[in-house]
């Protein structure tokens, strides 16, 4: 994957009869034991109100148990080297960029704007390297917030969420 972001909306939601979709970038582990990148997209949106006598927008409900929400921040030229997620997680850069290298040799460069799904939590090492490489590209640190789970909410699948 030589990609630097990820494909538009199907529809941005002011449609109110065709649903937007989300797209992600996702890194899971292959049935080789390989770590892969795919895009994908999140679809399943419906209207609705958060609450409070909110107007009812498009949202989408996540399965899965959340165990901790992160925040990052990734200096200029951090490298973390070869690892598996540590969790099934998504990774929403908020300022900054960064990229991640799996072992199929698909690299991604994200910012803002961009998300991630990580379920490379199983890989096989490959050349002594298991999981996937990640780092900040640019000369500004790389912000982040990390939602991790307690267990998959999918199955490990190029499009886990259709």
């Amino acid at each position: 994957m030589d990609t630097t972001t990820t494909a538009p909306l199907d529809n941005d939601g002011r449609d109110a009869d065709t649903p937007p979709a989300l797209p992600f970038i996702h890194m899971w582990t292959g049935l080789d034991g390989k770590s892969r990148l795919d895009e994908s997209v999140l679809r399943g949106f419906g209207m609705q109100s958060v609450g409070g006598g909110a107007d009812p927008q498009w949202m989408r409900p996540f399965p899965g148990e959340v165990s901790a929400v992160l925040f990052a921040a990734l200096p200029v030229g951090w490298v973390g080297q070869w690892h598996p997620s540590p969790h099934p997680q998504w990774v929403i850069p908020l300022r900054g960029r960064w990229f991640l290298e799996t072992h199929d040799g698909s690299r991604v460069e994200m910012g803002p704007g961009d998300i991630h799904f990580g379920q490379d939590t199983d890989t096989t090492e490959v050349d002594g390297k298991a999981g996937h490489l990640s780092g900040t590209v640019g000369d500004e640190p790389c912000l982040q917030v990390l939602i991790q789970f307690a267990t998959s909410p999918a199955a490990p699948t190029a499009h886990p969420f259709g």
